[in-house]
């Protein structure tokens, strides 16, 4: 059941080059493109992680309309970056009237422009995987994990949407140093439907995914959909609870 592209490097997914290639090419056929979910299947996972009064930081945004979606739903306070200065300033004409959402051209693997614990939640839909399918992948997505640790405050919620199930994604997401309680989630693809049975409940999905002590999914755990995206809900220990967790003496 592992599934992970980054063998598979046909394009540098975590070079700007790429990306603005590819902003311009989809500006001109006017279209905008969401990774994996809308917003719509993710609701429910983001209203019951993330406060509407948060200060969220999206990374990857790409040309993407979750972020406006999100402040139509109520969200206050949204930054945007993206590695394409191509799809920043594109995001950023298009939405410079909604004082909700801000877009700056930044590289997730350094976000130093932003001080230590700036932000309640980060969200991420793909832009992990962008840099797992790029050149030096593990340093890669240690550079960019190591900033939304930085970033959060303690208590904070970094949402990754990945198509990388636990053997491949856990490993990364469970470096001490981040010192992130975590949460699996899984929802099938957008339009899956099982063969001869009704839709799936959206309240099951909602359930964490029972795991190992390794965070891996049980052998028995079977996928309703074999392509099937990871929620992973990564809090940021608060300082109370580390202070809990120091044994007396």
């Amino acid at each position: 059941m592992q599934r992970d592209e980054s063998a598979l490097n046909t394009y540098n997914y975590g070079d700007a080059y790429y990306w603005d290639a590819r902003y311009i090419q989809e500006a001109s056929a006017g279209g905008a493109f969401d990774w994996y979910q809308r917003y719509s299947a993710l609701r429910p996972f983001v209203r019951k992680f993330i406060p509407t009064s948060s200060r969220i930081l999206m990374v990857g945004c790409g040309n993407a309309v979750m972020s406006e979606d999100m402040v139509k739903d109520g969200y206050e306070d949204i930054m945007n970056v993206d590695i394409s200065s191509v799809a920043i300033d594109l995001m950023r004409r298009k939405y410079e009237h909604i004082p909700q959402l801000k877009y700056m051209q930044m590289d997730v693997k350094d976000m130093s422009f932003f001080p230590d614990e700036s932000y309640d939640s980060v969200i991420d839909k793909g832009t992990l995987d962008s840099l797992m399918c790029g050149t030096d992948a593990p340093i890669s997505a240690a550079q960019m994990l190591g900033e939304v640790s930085r970033l959060l405050k303690p208590g904070g919620v970094y949402m990754l949407i990945t198509y990388g199930d636990p053997k491949v994604r856990v490993p990364h997401l469970r470096r001490p140093v981040y010192n992130w309680n975590i949460e699996l989630y899984i929802i099938p693809r957008p339009g899956f439907q099982k063969l001869g049975d009704c839709p799936s409940s959206a309240k099951s999905f909602l359930e964490p995914v029972p795991t190992n002590e390794d965070g891996t999914l049980h052998a028995s755990y079977v996928l309703e959909d074999p392509d099937s995206h990871f929620i992973y809900i990564c809090k940021k220990a608060d300082e109370t609870s580390c202070i809990s967790n120091v044994p007396d003496g």
